[in-house]
């Protein structure tokens, strides 16, 4: 029998199935929260609906946890709940008594597939708390005011096939993604004990997940954070979405987020990537077994208790209660797009397009609410000379370009159709320092991290005959990623971590086979031939089949070969930054201390030097990306940055970093450009393989109000 309690509060709410199949499995039901409903003005919010009342009350985080804790004993089982703000702050983590605390990792679990060996696959002292954190902070980061994505959304669009499943099909579109907002970042920041939450964005614990249980939260259309659901032993993925996936971890989740669901008109099924229809969720409220709303003092410390994290969540503890243990308190949450928020409205004045109109830029700030990264000079010597370094009016002039054709450009993952495309766009020199960060309104919060990424990715690959600091001799110089076996009793990891035996990789053969599969001897050396990678260039690179979808294709060589490749498992991104976020594992578990604040060099578990990261590369501090949205910027011949972009369609992102670059240097004259033709990574004629590199891929005509088409021709 269903509870009145959601028959009441869900009344006629189309809940779409978004599996993009021929069925009609809608079913009618409707979201209703105080005052707001989907017949309100949040149908109309397109990123000015966010004010300073939008965010998570106390009141709000104890009714999702209630809510969700109720539908776990509904269903007899024990969950680990945490709930976020916009920005990654964590306002709760609850764990149910007799909630299973170490998760194990697995791509291949409930599946009849091999199990992949190596990388993070079958990793089992994965703490509870750590994946339910990552849950809520995907949900958070991927939602914006014109589209909500769920966890199941992220494993629909990073696998290897677009759809899961689809033998032959390209890879997803954010395949590599699950990489990013990374605890080891230089760029998202970390939580402070005993402070209240504060500026954003902060990190991921696993960095993005892709596992089914995480939602976002709204209320009058505008997100205001996320919940992430742990009940069961494994942290994995749907690998094959032709059907409908019942999951428990998904079900809890939905629970919690009555009452602060994503509007419909919002929601990933509704939208179309790649002309398929995305996924939201595969469990309907009508699913729920609840009964009725708990008090969350009725739950708290009777069927669970609010537990700390180390790094992310210290449940306010400022007195100890008489039993003499912690008093731990649900927060409430920091309002996105405020002054606190690390994400603000930018100085028009210094933000506006060549007519001078505000480009209603925002930034990341600080806790004092000043940019942290600012336009400002280069600090490299691009070639051995000072004079080719980006400077401030130019580093400025591509985030105004960038921002305006954002503005103009129509948006392909965000509803009402026709509206902006919304980004993050990051500018950094030859060395990967970052020499300038801007966004536009609503941008989805995942973009500034990856938007990094992308930018660094795309200097570091095409920095082949740099006088110093060659990619080849960098990448050699890491020491290897140590993966870890199961233990075979994960509840005793005093007893100690056992290493895999093989596969132990080296970042040296990562070099050899780039080299030997392009043709090119000395790709990536001091004294190679100049060649520029973009994202979409080096994440070709990077696919588990070349080209990419084809299953007889040979893997990328910057990939795992068949029967090692896993979403957790992808090649050179995952081992670059493995050792790292084992150390992060570790931390908290209470068995090391937190990681640094680069993700490259960790020496992991190693019996002589554990976790310290004497040979990290700064120019990849926070990790590489491998799916299109950036260019690396040049003056004349010669390398001197990146440009990324993140936050839309991967065409507008490579259309938005292309094109700011050579509007940049077409206004200033100043011999600033994207990489000349003839170098580009699109001009490598690759032995034995009649399909090229892509450099970048512009939609047909992604102007708004214009019949404007091909734009990138000719540049």
């Amino acid at each position: 029998m269903k509870s009145k309690f959601y028959s009441l509060l869900w009344l006629n709410l189309l809940c779409l199935s978004g599996c993009g199949g021929d069925t009609d499995n809608s079913k009618e039901i409707t979201a209703v929260h105080g005052s707001q409903s989907e017949n309100s003005s949040a149908n109309g919010c397109i990123g000015f609906c966010a004010s300073s009342a939008s965010f998570l009350t106390k009141a709000d985080v104890e009714q999702v946890i209630s809510q969700a804790v109720e539908e776990a004993q509904a269903r007899q089982l024990n969950a680990t709940i945490a709930v976020t703000d916009r920005v990654g702050n964590v306002l709760a983590v609850f764990r149910m008594n007799n909630a299973e605390k170490l998760i194990t990792i697995s791509s291949t679990a409930g599946t009849l597939l091999a199990k992949v060996v190596g990388g993070l696959e079958n990793v089992n002292i994965i703490p509870d708390t750590m994946v339910a954190i990552s849950k809520a902070i995907t949900a958070s980061y991927l939602s914006s005011e014109g589209n909500a994505f769920s966890t199941r959304t992220a494993s629909q669009i990073i696998q290897k096939n677009f759809n899961p499943g689809e033998n032959n099909a390209p890879s997803g579109p954010l395949f590599g993604v699950q990489f990013s907002q990374l605890a080891c970042s230089d760029f998202n920041l970390r939580f402070s004990p005993l402070a209240s939450p504060g500026v954003g964005p902060l990190r991921s614990p696993l960095g993005l997940s892709a596992d089914p249980g995480g939602f976002p939260l709204y209320k009058f259309g505008t997100p205001v954070g996320a919940i992430g659901v742990i009940a069961d032993k494994i942290y994995g993925l749907d690998k094959n979405i032709s059907g409908f996936d019942r999951d428990n971890d998904e079900l809890i989740a939905l629970a919690g987020s009555v009452g602060f669901a994503a509007p419909i008109t919002r929601r990933a099924d509704v939208i179309t990537i790649a002309g398929k229809t995305a996924r939201f969720s595969d469990a309907f409220i009508t699913d729920l077994l609840s009964q009725s709303l708990v008090e969350f003092n009725s739950i708290n410390n009777v069927i669970g208790s609010l537990v700390a994290v180390p790094g992310y969540y210290d449940g306010g503890e400022s007195d100890i209660n008489s039993s003499g243990d912690p008093n731990r308190v649900v927060l409430t949450g920091i309002a996105f797009g405020q002054q606190g928020s690390g994400i603000i409205p930018a100085d028009p004045s210094i933000f506006k397009d060549a007519e001078g109109i505000d480009l209603d830029a925002f930034i990341f700030a600080d806790a004092q609410n000043s940019n942290r990264f600012p336009a400002s000079d280069a600090s490299d010597q691009p070639n051995g000379d000072v004079s080719n370094q980006l400077t401030k009016i130019e580093v400025q002039e591509l985030l105004n370009q960038a921002l305006a054709i954002a503005n103009k450009s129509r948006a392909q993952i965000r509803q009402p159709n026709g509206t902006q495309a919304r980004v993050s766009v990051a500018v950094v020199d030859s060395n990967g320092a970052i020499v300038g960060m801007a966004r536009t309104r609503d941008a989805p919060v995942f973009g500034a991290d990856v938007s990094l990424q992308k930018a660094r990715t795309a200097a570091f690959f095409s920095g082949t005959g740099k006088l110093t600091n060659a990619p080849a001799d960098l990448l050699r110089a890491l020491p290897a990623p140590l993966y870890l076996a199961a233990l075979a009793e994960p509840v005793d990891i005093s007893a100690g971590i056992a290493l895999l035996n093989s596969p132990v990789p080296e970042f040296a053969d990562y070099v050899a086979s780039l080299q030997w599969f392009l043709g090119v001897a000395k790709a990536l050396e001091t004294d190679g031939p100049f060649s520029a990678f973009s994202d979409r260039a080096g994440g070709n690179l990077s696919r588990p089949t070349f080209p990419d979808g084809p299953i007889t294709g040979p893997p990328g060589p910057l990939s795992k070969p068949q029967g090692q490749w896993s979403v957790f498992n992808v090649g050179l991104q995952s081992d670059l930054i493995y050792n790292a976020l084992i150390q992060h594992v570790a931390f908290v578990l209470g068995a090391a201390p937190d990681v640094d604040t680069n993700c490259t060099g960790n020496t992991g578990f190693s019996t002589n030097d554990a976790f310290t990261n004497n040979a990290k590369i700064a120019g990849l501090a926070n990790g590489l990306q491998i799916f299109p949205g950036s260019v690396p910027i040049y003056r004349g011949n010669i390398l001197i940055g990146g440009i990324g972009v993140s936050g839309d369609g991967i065409d507008q992102d490579d259309m938005i970093s292309f094109l700011a670059l050579h509007q940049a240097g077409s206004a200033l004259a100043s011999g600033l450009n994207n990489a000349p033709v003839l170098i580009r990574a699109d001009k490598i004629d690759i032995p034995n393989q009649s399909i090229r590199l892509r450099f970048v891929n512009c939609p047909q005509a992604p102007f708004i109000n214009t019949t404007e088409t091909e734009v990138c021709n000719g540049i």
